[in-house]
Formats: structure tokens, C-alpha cells, sequence
């Protein structure tokens, strides 16, 4: 069954389809979240909204508007931003710490990390710094739209994303 098919079928309020759709999804739903909680536990809270979310919302996806996999991507991101000011400090007292200045910044060896090691590397940035370097770097959002997202400056924006790249750069100098 192609994907438009079980999309439409799970609008329909059908299990099967629906069970379809988490399974197809789940991974790269799971990962979205895993970007911006601090561990696992957290992360498996958000998806949980966010599927709850998907599937109520579900009959408003138009696919003449866009892919499936964005919309509900969109859909994660929006909670996991919810879980971030529910459970954290307010996005205005974002985490700011100076960091160290990397002597090469046009270094970048990602090609030797996997996928779940990146992924603890961003765990491990301090919440603003995560935040906005997932919006920015990963979901595509620019510092004018992660300012009205987060209620920030763009100035704060980009100091976080900056920093936070440089705190990337400096952990893998310490892996690599």
C-alpha cells in the first residue's frame, strides 16, 4: 500500500493504517525528539504528545500543501519546543556560557561519527545552545523565525547558534 493510501485510511480513523504510518515514521519522529531532550525518557514524553497531536490533526494535512514527513516533522518540533518551556528554564533566560575559541573552525570530521553519536553530541549542548542550533541547523528555521519561536533576540539567536557550534567543534576535537 502506498503511503497517500494510508494516510487516507488513517483519517478515516483506521488502526491498521495509523499503526502503519507510526511504523513508517517512528524513527525519524523518535530522532527529532531525541535532538532536543536531554535523554531518552524525555524524549519517548514528547513523541507520545506528538503522535497524540499527529493523529488528532491528522484530517487537516493537505498533500497539495506539502509531504506528510514535513508536516508531522513540524508537528515534533512543536512539541518538543512545548515539553522544552513546560519542563525548563524559559527560553528568556536561555543557558549562556562563554565558550573557548576552537583553533580551526573550518574543521568539520562529521563524516566519522554515526548518527547516534552526533546525537549524544547535541544532547550534551546546553538547552538554548540545543534549541537553537536544531532549528537553525537542522530543521531549517532562520534567526528572524527562531527569535518569534522562542521569544528572543536575533542577536541571541545567532550568539547561541554560534556558540553552540563552536562547543560541536570543540567536542569533536576531544572525540576525534
Amino acid at each position: 500500500m502506498v503511503l497517500e493510501e494510508i494516510i487516507r485510511l488513517a483519517k478515516e480513523r483506521d488502526r491498521r493504517s495509523q499503526a502503519a504510518l507510526f511504523a513508517h515514521f517512528k524513527v525519524k519522529w523518535f530522532m527529532i525528539a531525541l535532538r532536543y531532550a536531554s535523554n531518552r525518557d524525555d524524549a519517548s514524553d514528547i513523541l507520545q504528545d506528538a503522535l497524540t497531536n499527529i493523529f488528532q490533526k491528522l484530517d487537516q494535512f493537505k498533500s497539495e500543501k506539502g509531504s506528510f514527513e514535513s508536516w508531522s516533522s513540524k508537528i515534533v518540533v512543536n512539541q518538543s519546543l512545548m515539553f522544552l518551556r513546560k519542563y525548563k528554564s524559559t527560553f528568556n533566560h536561555l543557558e549562556i556560557k562563554e565558550e573557548l575559541l576552537l583553533r580551526d573552525e573550518n574543521e568539520t570530521p562529521l563524516e566519522a561519527l554515526s548518527t547516534e553519536e552526533l546525537t549524544k553530541l547535541i544532547q550534551s549542548l546546553p538547552m538554548g545552545y540545543r534549541t537553537v542550533f536544531n532549528l537553525y541547523a537542522i530543521e531549517g528555521y532562520n534567526h528572524q523565525e527562531i527569535s518569534e519561536i522562542l521569544d528572543i533576540s536575533t542577536g541571541t539567536s545567532k550568539s547561541q547558534l554560534s556558540k553552540a557550534r563552536k562547543l560541536l567543534q570543540q567536542k569533536l576535537e576531544v572525540i576525534l
